[in-house]
């Protein structure tokens, strides 16, 4: 058979088949040692970073670069980098001196914004004790900080007693969302850019954190746990006093920017994080373990805003999460611990997103 007759009979196969309504699959990527089948949303996946702990990578409001946390350089705790969006010239951003998190652009490109310890000390802040358990720390020394994109002129913006981190800006540039105990819990708040205005969207008893800007600025998505029983808000109280959260049982939650209309958007029980809203708004990918009953295994998760019309996206049997989109939607930038040369690396991945 010719190329030519090869290719008609193929049109003709996909027009009698859109004709009688068939679905013809797509075709899985061929080669692909880093695909894992399933992923039918994601194509020309590209490792960007290689080796140790690298996470939490967010795009730049051009979509050219991305910002990060890594352990690299040999680091004792995360420090704050960029690259380009093809892994090229990585630069840290940061001071260098105690731990870092939580790192995003300003839209206009001229600052960055992170979380940060080095006022309380230049050492990295011991780890959490998992004696009784997986739990988080909640370093009450983190406070949010912007400075150039080549980490020079580093400003403070927050400066009350406590956790403040988790933070993120809108794309105008105006508004900061973040996380802090400022008042005694973990809630969401928000203020300007320059640190002023600060303003208290959530209250109830629990942690309401990792906060994300909808692309229009009109809505804020994060994941939260509100203990029902006593026993539930003892422990978590008593965690809380230690500075500390047990996040094993994270729910996701939408609300408009001025905290009102609060609505719960997944309701299974697990560790459902790091949300991210789709650049239209309708819906919402997100890192959960719901699927293993060990609680070991993340994957990515599309929903609607409503909690309808769940997805799982990736396949891969270690780690994914940390999701995020480019503005146009056609990229996804995601953390995982998939082909790691040693078990528990976690490193940056960029992908096509296939509707």
């Amino acid at each position: 058979m010719t190329k030519t007759t090869f290719k008609t009979c193929l049109l003709l196969l996909i027009l009698v088949a859109c004709a009688f309504g068939v679905t013809i699959p797509k075709q899985e990527p061929a080669n692909d040692a880093l695909w894992v089948s399933g992923e039918k949303h994601l194509r020309n996946i590209k490792q960007l970073t290689f080796g140790g702990e690298n996470a939490e990578a967010y795009f730049s409001a051009d979509d050219k670069q991305l910002i990060f946390q890594s352990t690299r350089d040999g680091r004792q705790c995360d420090q704050i980098y960029t690259m380009n969006i093809d892994g090229s010239n990585v630069t840290l951003v940061s001071n260098g001196a105690g731990r870092t998190t939580c790192s995003y652009f300003f839209p206009g490109g001229k600052r960055i914004l992170y979380s940060s310890t080095y006022l309380g000390a230049r050492e990295c802040p011991p780890r959490p004790d998992f004696s009784k358990g997986y739990v988080w720390a909640v370093y009450p020394s983190f406070d949010i900080f912007t400075a150039r994109p080549d980490g020079s002129d580093l400003k403070r913006l927050t400066s009350a007693a406590g956790y403040d981190a988790e933070s993120t800006i809108t794309r105008d540039g105006k508004k900061i969302v973040f996380t802090s105990t400022r008042d005694g819990d973990l809630d969401i708040y928000t203020m300007d850019a320059d640190g002023k205005n600060v303003k208290r969207l959530t209250s109830e008893l629990g942690y309401d954190g990792g906060p994300f800007w909808s692309y229009d600025g009109k809505q804020i998505v994060y994941r939260a746990y509100h203990p029902q029983s006593e026993k539930d808000k003892s422990d978590y109280v008593e965690l809380l006093k230690n500075n500390l959260i047990r996040p094993t049982t994270l729910e996701i939650w939408v609300m408009n920017a001025d905290g009102s209309n609060k609505r719960q958007v997944t309701s299974n029980g697990k560790a459902n994080f790091a949300p991210y809203f789709f650049p239209d708004g309708k819906q919402i990918i997100f890192a959960s373990n719901m699927n293993d009953p060990r609680g070991r295994n993340f994957d990515l998760y599309v929903i609607n805003v409503d909690g309808t019309g769940l997805e799982r996206i990736t396949f891969n049997d270690t780690f994914d999460g940390f999701p995020m989109f480019t503005k146009d939607g056609k990229k996804l930038v995601f953390a995982s611990n998939r082909h790691s040369k040693t078990q528990g690396d976690t490193n940056v991945f960029i992908a096509d997103w296939v509707q």
